[in-house]
């Protein structure tokens, strides 16, 4: 299958509302054509600066706008995440993303800090992520000058839908964060999350303004809202496990050479929905007991899994352009 950059709306609406049961199949055969199935890439994410974030994001508990009982904790010390990163290793993980709850990156003493947290992780031999809000042309190279492998920016939802749960920055302003980080020669993260009040349409949207991108991002989360008390969304009703089917298939489809990334909201998801998930093209999770703030399934009960479904996990830098046909 040929790699496309100009998808129509249109053809994005037709793949997503096909029948799930042909849309998985469909997407598992564009699955097997880039990578070899049942390898899945264990990534672990660490929260290195926790909460008084001045964004009024309606899902986060990092907000400082909200009460949700969070501990604030000012940036981690280097020798803090250095061991944190040993451990997610020895547990398998090949991935760890670092997230600060900032509105955007400053040139101080924390930036310096985060520095020099990519070099020590990247000397590990790990793929090392970073998340910390937007930046500059000139910090992203910094970044990248230190070894960063990745940088997460999520959309989040559609254009349209964006300003009903975030009005502290634009779409804008995140796509040219992406654009930032893609000049500096980092693989862009960029995702979305299902479950905010959305509609079917804003989900085929933000899968459209992410599979025509000028290159497709090299790594896409798909995330189900955790509702947390406190926060504008947290009396929000669960996602739909097959709206997280359909929403991975339909990237998988779109976006053939993407890793598709399960990420929050697995812990409400039973084995066997996880493994529909896989089928369609997921091939990374996160690992560990939180993902910054909220819950995530524990390395053992991850482990059983891994065993019962027949998965092995993915080395680190695994990812490569796929052969296209």
């Amino acid at each position: 299958m040929q790699l496309r950059n100009d998808w129509t709306l249109e053809e994005v609406y037709q793949i997503y509302e096909t029948p799930v049961l042909e849309l998985v199949y469909k997407a598992a055969a564009v699955h097997r054509q880039h990578f070899q199935t049942g390898r899945v890439q264990l990534c672990t994410l660490v929260s290195i600066k926790t909460g008084a974030c001045t964004e009024d994001c309606s899902y986060c508990s990092q907000s400082i706008r909200y009460q949700t009982g969070l501990k604030v904790h000012a940036l981690m010390k280097k020798e803090e995440v250095m061991d944190y990163a040993k451990r997610a290793k020895d547990a398998g993980s090949t991935r760890l993303c670092m997230g600060a709850a900032w509105r955007e990156v400053r040139d101080n003493k924390d930036f310096d800090r985060v520095l020099e947290m990519v070099k020590g992780v990247n000397d590990m031999g790990l793929e090392v992520c970073c998340t910390l809000g937007m930046l500059t042309d000139e910090q992203a190279q910094k970044l990248a000058d230190a070894g960063l492998y990745a940088y997460n920016h999520n959309l989040d939802t559609s254009r349209e839908y964006y300003d009903k749960i975030i009005t502290t920055r634009t779409y804008d302003d995140r796509l040219k964060t992406i654009d930032c980080v893609r000049k500096a020669g980092i693989t862009v993260c960029c995702g979305g999350i299902i479950g905010l009040g959305e509609k079917h349409e804003d989900r085929v949207q933000l899968l459209h303004t992410l599979a025509t991108m000028p290159q497709h991002p090299e790594s896409v989360p798909i995330n189900g809202l955790v509702p947390i008390k406190g926060t504008p969304l947290g009396n929000q009703s669960p996602f739909d496990v097959w709206d997280m089917i359909k929403m991975i298939a339909t990237a998988r489809i779109l976006m053939p050479t993407t890793m598709v990334r399960l990420s929050a909201g697995r812990q409400s998801l039973s084995i066997a929905e996880q493994a529909l998930c896989f089928l369609a093209g997921a091939n990374s999770i996160f690992t560990g007991d939180k993902l910054l703030t909220t819950p995530n399934p524990t390395f053992d009960e991850d482990n059983e899994m891994f065993k019962l479904l027949g998965l092995t996990p993915i080395a680190p830098f695994e990812q490569k352009e796929a052969v296209v046909e």
